[in-house]
């Protein structure tokens, strides 16, 4: 009998992998992530000099990246400082370090 893609359970790994991957999805999140990286943290407004985005769309990247655990948000009225969420960042490069040594060559297929 074949299971159907709801009744699979994913493994949790499994799923933190592509919940980060969606994340990742969009280049202006890359940008987001990369500027972080060279900052200690940033506000929303910081980041509005980087992109030629309006705040609205900054800050719903912004919550795309929070969601999925790759940023951490610190509300300092009345602004919010961002900044890499280190812990999750380092779960993040495992499990994609992970994937990434998988051998798919090996397979012969089209």
């Amino acid at each position: 009998m074949k299971r159907s893609a709801k009744d699979f359970d994913y493994s949790g790994e499994t799923e933190q992998l592509a919940k980060f991957a969606k994340a990742l999805g969009h280049p202006a999140r890359i940008i987001i992530l990369k500027h972080l990286s060279n900052q200690s943290c940033c506000f929303t407004g910081d980041l509005l000099d980087v992109l030629p985005l309006a705040q609205s769309t900054v800050s719903q990247h912004l919550k795309e990246l929070k969601e999925a655990g790759l940023i951490i948000g610190e509300v300092n009225p009345p602004k919010v400082k961002y900044c890499i969420n280190t812990k999750n960042w380092g779960i993040a490069q495992q499990l994609f370090s992970t994937l990434f040594k998988e051998d798919f060559s090996k397979i012969n297929c089209c």
